[in-house]
This record gives C-alpha cells, structure tokens and sequence, in this order.
C-alpha cells in the first residue's frame, strides 16, 4: 500500500534533512540523476585517509529520495569508503531482492523497505548512496570499488 512508502517517520527524516547545501572547498563532488523521475543528488565531500570528514548535498527529489539522503547526511561523517559502499549494496539489496536492511550506522535506512514494492522509486531512493560511494572514491583516487582487482 502507498501508505506504507510514506510514513510519519519517513516523511518527518525527509523534512529534516541534514548537511544542505555546499561545501566551499570539497574534494569531490558528484551529481546523479534517476532519468525516470528527474530526481537529483549533488554531494560534496572532504576525505581525510579513507574517512568522511565533512560532506554536504543537494537534494531535488521525492520524500523517498530525500528520506535516504537524511538518513546519509545524519550518518556519513567518520564514514569509509568501504562502510559507504556495504551499506549501498546491502540497502540495493533491500530494495531489489528483499534482503535484510543495513546494519550499523546506516540502520534507519529500514525505513524504505516498503520500497522494495515499487521498482521505479528504487533509483531516486538509491541516488544519495550512488553519489556519495562515487565522490568518495573520486576524493581518494579509487577507480573501481574497495575490493575489487
């Protein structure tokens, strides 16, 4: 049911939003668009090692859209590249096979699960978690994904 995509809690994290805007001196920044929807993510990162440490984004998107980036706003700071990258495949995961939300810091993203029912909301859900794992790896010279050969 419709209903359940947008609960008070969802639609409550989507109002309060955290780390809007820009950052004056990142050392990446990513835009991503869900070409469905027309939703939009641009993230600013600043990556000290391998660890977030200070992000901020733009969100033009749907309150699905912009539940997932408060949820990545509230939590990314102190993020790895590796942690970033788990919780978007395991919160794609969720949404396209059912499988068991995120753990750790980016649990909330439980949220969305209801998602799971209504494929073309899963890429302006996903677009945050897309643009964060890329600024990510752009700010740290990485190419590929953590793990790969």
């Amino acid at each position: 049911m419709i209903d359940d995509l947008y609960s008070a809690s969802l639609l409550r994290l989507a109002a309060n939003m955290p780390r809007v805007g820009r950052l004056a001196a990142p050392d990446a920044s990513v835009e991503k668009v869900a070409k469905l929807c027309g939703s939009r993510v641009l993230v600013d990162v600043v990556v000290k090692g391998d660890r977030v440490t200070d992000f901020a984004q733009e969100v033009k998107a749907c309150a699905l859209g912009q539940a997932s980036a408060a949820v990545l706003g509230a939590q990314v700071v102190g993020a790895t590249l590796q942690e970033l990258e788990v919780a978007r495949d395991q919160f794609r995961a969720m949404l396209k096979d059912g499988a068991p939300a995120p753990d750790g810091r980016f649990s909330d993203l439980s949220m969305l699960a209801p998602v799971k029912d209504y494929p073309a909301r899963h890429a302006s859900t996903l677009l945050a978690f897309e643009a964060v794992t890329e600024a990510v790896r752009r700010a740290t010279g990485r190419t590929s994904p953590v793990g790969a050969a």
